[in-house]
């Protein structure tokens, strides 16, 4: 009867009970307010954005204002004509001072200036590209908290199953030695049974240090503790990916992949940037207005002298043409410098589409496969039970050694951690499909929370 108990108990583990605790779409809810990998990455594109207002801030007029108030004292020797005796010239490095003011306004346009258009337009693309960075990290925060979600799931499960098998060998260390202490068996059948005892206590404390970390990981992501969690029901769709052709995919991954996305946007930023160091060459066009008006006056302190005052104002309107001629070979430099960063770029694009391509494909080969190893984990769950049963009557009866005893505990729970894992794994390679090809969003992760009980 005590055998039965402990074969039930090992059976119950690898089945997921319900649940009143966190599912998967509160903890995707707290993490999008939470993330710090999302908020820098939004942080960026913010910033990155705010290049397209400065650069065309250089295209739009240009206006400022100056004031300045200067005096000059007596010993500067400036000589005036004494306002009271026409005539009559005074020197002020023998007393009074002048003062001079000025104000100034200018108004300036570009009219023809290419650097400034395609600096323009580069930072443009810089934005695009920062754009698809972030739908990338979006996308990806699916994954992170669905991989996160389950890896704690997986190691529930793992420290339950090895919570189990520790007690199976408890047991049957216990009954070793009952049975050697009434002469029934050998000395080795004790030690052999202990020695598998003590090694299923190690991989407990291991599997309770693995859980613990599984949990401080999701707790990373979502900014809160990582209470009671949702497991998987025991009835999962099998389906395999929609449509069921992996060429299919990988167009898809090609066109909407947010990362490849982004990195064909710095090649167009890196091309506009090689148009904009040519430029450099090229003459440019300002049209400019000035406005000033200056006044300056003396203040004498002897008895006698008043003080005066002139003052005149200007405006002056006109075009400027500059023309480079030579800047020690800075322009040059600068048209090779961009012409490598484009060549880096096209690098990093090509490199970017390979990953994706091979990405794309490995995922749609492992939800394939999970759907075949899911069900061969659960026949070997269940021929794991039956063989233990049978391996432990065997041994009541003589026919079964201690070792066969022993191998069939721990088969039945190398068959519970695989199923497990194959359930998890089958579940998250569908979302990381969909989020390579770009098209992973909300709706996912509702249809995985659907499976949660």
């Amino acid at each position: 009867m005590r055998l039965k108990l402990l074969t039930l108990a090992l059976a119950l583990a690898a089945i997921s009970l319900p649940s009143h605790g966190e599912d998967l779409l509160d903890a995707y809810h707290d993490a999008r307010a939470n993330d710090p990998v999302l908020s820098q990455a939004d942080a960026t594109r913010l910033a990155t954005g705010e290049g397209v207002d400065q650069a065309r801030a250089l295209l739009l007029p240009q206006i400022n204002g100056t004031l300045s108030l200067s005096q000059t004292n007596g010993g500067g020797g400036t000589s005036f004509e004494d306002p009271n005796n026409p005539g009559n010239f005074i020197n002020t490095s023998q007393f009074g001072h002048t003062r001079t003011r000025s104000i100034n306004g200018t108004l300036n346009q570009t009219v023809l200036d290419f650097s400034k258009y395609a600096n323009l337009k580069a930072a443009h693309s810089a934005s695009d590209a920062q754009n698809e960075l972030y739908e990338a990290a979006a996308q990806e925060l699916y994954a992170r908290v669905a991989a996160a979600y389950f890896g704690v799931l997986t190691s529930e499960d793992e420290l339950t199953y090895a919570k189990a098998n520790e007690d199976a060998f408890r047991q049957q260390y216990e009954q070793s030695d009952q049975r050697f202490k009434v002469g029934l068996s050998a000395i080795t059948d004790v030690y052999q049974a202990k020695a598998y005892y003590e090694a299923a206590k190690s991989q407990t404390i291991a599997a309770q240090n693995t859980l613990n970390d599984a949990r401080e990981g999701l707790t990373q992501i979502t900014g809160k503790p990582t209470g009671d969690l949702k497991k998987l029901r025991d009835d999962l769709p099998m389906d395999p990916p929609a449509p069921a052709d992996q060429d299919s995919w990988v167009k898809q991954a090609l066109q909407t992949n947010p990362n490849l996305l982004a990195q064909k946007s710095s090649v167009e930023t890196a091309e506009h940037n090689i148009s904009a160091a040519r430029a450099g060459h090229l003459p440019t066009i300002t049209a400019g207005v000035t406005y000033g008006k200056n006044a300056s006056w003396y203040q004498n302190p002897q008895p006698g002298f008043g003080s005066s005052e002139n003052g005149r104002s200007s405006t002056t309107i006109g075009l400027t043409l500059n023309v480079p001629i030579f800047s020690g070979g800075m322009t040059q430099s600068l048209v090779r410098q961009s012409i490598y960063q484009r060549d880096s770029a096209t690098d990093a694009m090509e490199s970017q589409r390979r990953q994706v391509v091979r990405d794309t494909l490995n995922y749609y080969r492992s939800v394939i496969a999970g759907i075949a190893q899911v069900e061969s984990a659960k026949a070997s769950v269940d021929s794991g039970q039956k063989a233990l049963e049978a391996t432990r009557a065997g041994f009541e009866v003589g026919t079964q050694t201690m070792t066969n005893v022993l191998l069939a505990i721990q088969t039945l729970t190398s068959s519970e951690s695989s199923y497990s894992q194959a359930r998890h794994q089958f579940i998250l390679n569908k979302l990381l499909l969909k989020q390579t090809a770009g098209t992973a969003d909300l709706k996912d992760i509702q249809d995985i929370n659907a499976l949660l009980q």
